[in-house]
């Protein structure tokens, strides 16, 4: 959370109302680093650890963001 919370920031609207707007995508190499030691820790395969490294990019985001990035 302390990764998210340096990875946002605050805004304020014309009418004076301040909120924090977060950027997780900012986070994904702290989450995939999470990601591979639980991996290590239940035995993952190699296969299964990209699927749940790359999902975002396969599933949510569609082949225009694989291409791109």
């Amino acid at each position: 959370m302390a990764d998210f919370k340096k990875h946002s920031a605050i805004r304020k609207r014309s009418d004076g109302v301040e909120f924090q707007e977060f950027y997780p995508s900012r986070s994904k190499p702290l989450l995939d680093e999470i990601d591979t030691m639980l991996a290590q820790h239940y035995g993952f395969t190699p296969q299964e650890l990209d699927f749940i490294l790359n999902y975002d990019i396969k599933y949510r985001l569609g082949r225009e963001a694989e291409l791109a990035g």
